[in-house]
């Protein structure tokens, strides 16, 4: 069996951390102007984010460009996080992590449109470690171009044959995530998928986008290591 969690408003939250950090990179490198105002961030991968973000301020997203905005993120970033108390686990993560970790026939993973590094940053400012999870996949790691979502989680079943020996099972794997677009990712490769409304999705919306369960939180360990182990 193969858990894959989100990152953002799944398993942590910054309070907004990432868009700060791009805002102030963005403004570091391109001057004042520059704007976060009307790019969508939530469920996204990092390199159509950074593409955007661009395109929004009427820069070309050319690898140059990108590379100097991502650069500037990961500075700001390290240095909201180092801010106590900005980053913090979700309600019950913790918890439900420690209920699976080391369970026999149990493998956890991340699948996140979080580049390697800042990812890694976000989650250790919440306490967790990413070596935590054995089958790692993130948002620069889609064979295609333009990438999607959906590209990942080939990636992370290849990963797992390779950690385990054999081929995933895709009805055993459960993508947990907080948008739509971890809903439509799971669905597109015959996957379950455990919606959690810590983000800026209400529950109902996602048990209207297709989710296989959907909770508020991960607050109830039992029940949600029930049904993830069912």
């Amino acid at each position: 069996m193969l858990i894959l969690f989100d990152i953002d408003a799944t398993l942590i939250t910054t309070q907004r951390a990432g868009i700060e950090a791009l805002h102030g990179a963005g403004q570091d490198h391109f001057g004042p102007g520059f704007t976060t105002e009307g790019v969508d961030f939530a469920g996204r991968l990092d390199p159509l984010i950074l593409a955007d973000l661009l395109v929004r301020n009427a820069l070309e997203p050319t690898p140059a460009n990108r590379g100097v905005l991502r650069d500037g993120y990961r500075r700001r970033l390290a240095s909201i996080l180092a801010e106590p108390g900005r980053a913090n686990a979700c309600p019950g993560v913790m918890d439900l992590l420690a209920a699976l970790a080391g369970r026999p026939g149990v493998t956890l993973g991340l699948l996140t449109g979080n580049f390697p590094d800042t990812g890694a940053l976000k989650l250790r400012a919440a306490g967790i470690e990413p070596e935590g999870f054995p089958v790692r996949v993130w948002g620069d790691e889609s064979p295609h171009d333009p990438p999607a979502r959906e590209h990942l989680v080939p990636v992370g079943l290849e990963r797992y044959a390779t950690l385990a020996g054999s081929p995933a099972d895709p009805a055993r794997v459960t993508v947990i995530g907080d948008t739509p677009h971890d809903v439509a990712c799971a669905r597109a490769h015959g996957c379950r998928s455990l919606a959690v409304a810590t983000g800026m999705y209400s529950r109902l919306d996602l048990e209207r986008a297709g989710a296989t369960a959907a909770v508020e939180n991960l607050s109830s360990t039992g029940e949600v290591l029930g049904w993830l182990l069912d």
